[in-house]
């Protein structure tokens, strides 16, 4: 979100907290006061702007981690002042990202018989920028080696429907064409059968998405790369494939670890993840991986200055807490791969159990039955005397404290419109029961309701889609 000039509240000013002296002055919200507050004064008067946010355990919209174990937060606590970009002064923390890039690489098999390379960023958005513009300058490369006229097309990026919005910012950002690969009521994901009607000579690459925001439902990744080792035999322009893991790169693994969709696969170059979703870490920490140092153009990569010597980074951002990162690799050595599976089969587990309770009530159509991602999405079942929309359904469960997500699928399917439960490692069994509790609660009251407030069933956005 973009702000501006002062026109959000009405009010602009801010009353200090009871029976404190600082009450005799008025304290301006949009510019600096004239006096300054004691801190118990100005961390009581900042809670108590927070206080009517909701409660983020209870947000079912967001697949960003709200939990973490008190003594990673008092780790992530005591080290906020590293600056994870300045490797000289602190090199032991340069060395737990290189760990932490080192176990991410073995978790998506990388191969003894590559150089991969990686790094950590500012959540997965910043890791789908760094892959996008490698794959730019590599495209860039391989096209004026063959004589391609650069100026006669934009660049073009292959995707499906159902992309996060951080790859349309990529190809804004970057001057880069979408080819967006429509969804269907058949093809909920990417269609293979037809991706490469959206392939040509300017384009620098496929990206497949293991766990689409909208629904959860994984691309085809192995068919996808199949596709694309035949369409690379008969070319002189080859394409590669990026991989959006930021939900799933750091689940499937453990649940599904048979499903390849990695580094097993010839064409997958590189691929990004979230380590503040399925990772356990709260927001703020990605991780982008390129199988071989060759997938990196030398010119993305930059020196920086390490106890004397350089060290080769690439990052958009620059200066920026390594607390996240400590964070990640807390957890990486607290739960090891069994503590890891344990966590997310429990968290599949409360998505089956999901799943069936929304079954039984009888007002809803599954979309997504959470068995990829921990994901439900569901529509509502056609029902000519019913009265109410799941818009309604979203006011009356946030009454409870729940923020239920209700929005319009993707192009083609704009006027169906779904709500999505995110299930997170936080969100356990019980948690899982009230919910229900709660929901069929809310069902039971709108079809009392005399009064309904969503007259309007036009499809909109309600909650959030991240």
């Amino acid at each position: 979100m973009l702000y501006g000039k002062h026109t959000h509240e009405k009010d602009e000013y801010l009353s200090p907290i009871f029976g404190a002296s600082a009450e005799r002055h008025d304290l301006p919200k949009y510019r600096l006061a004239q006096h300054s507050l004691a801190p118990r004064e100005a961390d009581r008067l900042v809670r108590d702007e927070l206080l009517d946010e909701g409660n983020s355990r209870l947000n079912l919209a967001t697949f960003c981690q709200t939990y973490m174990e008190p003594e990673a937060v008092e780790l992530m606590k005591d080290t906020l002042e590293k600056n994870a970009i300045d490797k000289s002064e602190y090199p032991r923390t340069a060395e737990i990202e290189n760990r932490c890039v080192n176990i991410i690489a073995n978790l998506w098999h990388a191969a003894d018989t590559e150089k991969f390379t990686g790094t950590s960023t500012i959540g997965s958005s910043e890791a789908c920028m760094l892959g996008g513009l490698a794959m730019k300058f590599a495209w860039r490369k391989r096209a004026q080696a063959n004589g391609l006229d650069l100026n006669a097309h934009r660049p073009n990026l292959v995707i499906s429907a159902g992309y996060q919005v951080c790859w349309e910012k990529f190809c804004v950002y970057w001057d880069i064409d979408m080819h967006v690969v429509p969804m269907d009521p058949q093809h909920m994901s990417l269609d293979v059968d037809h991706v490469l009607d959206y392939v040509d000579d300017y384009t620098i690459g496929i990206v497949g998405i293991l766990g689409i925001t909208y629904t959860g439902q994984y691309d085809d990744l192995a068919r996808l790369d199949a596709v694309v080792e035949a369409y690379n035999r008969r070319t002189t322009y080859p394409v590669y494939i990026h991989v959006d893991a930021a939900s799933g790169g750091f689940y499937t693994p453990f649940i599904d670890p048979q499903l390849i969709w990695d580094f097993r696969l010839k064409n997958v170059i590189s691929i990004n993840a979230s380590g503040h979703k399925y990772g356990l870490v709260y927001p703020g920490v990605g991780w982008v991986i390129w199988r071989d140092q060759q997938y990196l153009p030398e010119e993305l990569v930059f020196k920086v200055s390490y106890l004397g010597g350089e060290l080769p980074t690439m990052a958009i951002n620059f200066s920026h807490s390594a607390s996240q990162l400590i964070g990640q690799y807390y957890n990486f050595i607290r739960f090891g791969v069994d503590g890891y599976r344990e966590i997310q089969q429990k968290t599949h587990d409360v998505a089956h159990y999901l799943a069936k309770a929304l079954a039984k009530i009888g007002e809803f159509t599954l979309i997504n039955d959470g068995r990829q991602l921990p994901l439900l999405c569901y529509r509502l079942t056609d029902r000519p005397d019913r009265e109410w929309t799941l818009y309604d359904l979203s006011d009356r469960l946030l009454m409870h404290g729940w923020q239920v997500p209700t929005y319009p699928l993707p192009q083609n399917l704009q006027e169906q419109v779904i709500q999505r439960i995110v299930v997170r490692a936080d969100f356990g069994m019980n948690m899982a029961h009230d919910f229900i509790d709660d929901l069929t609660q809310a069902i039971a009251e709108l079809n009392q309701a005399h009064i309904v407030f969503h007259a309007d069933d036009t499809p909109k956005k309600y909650g959030f889609t991240h």
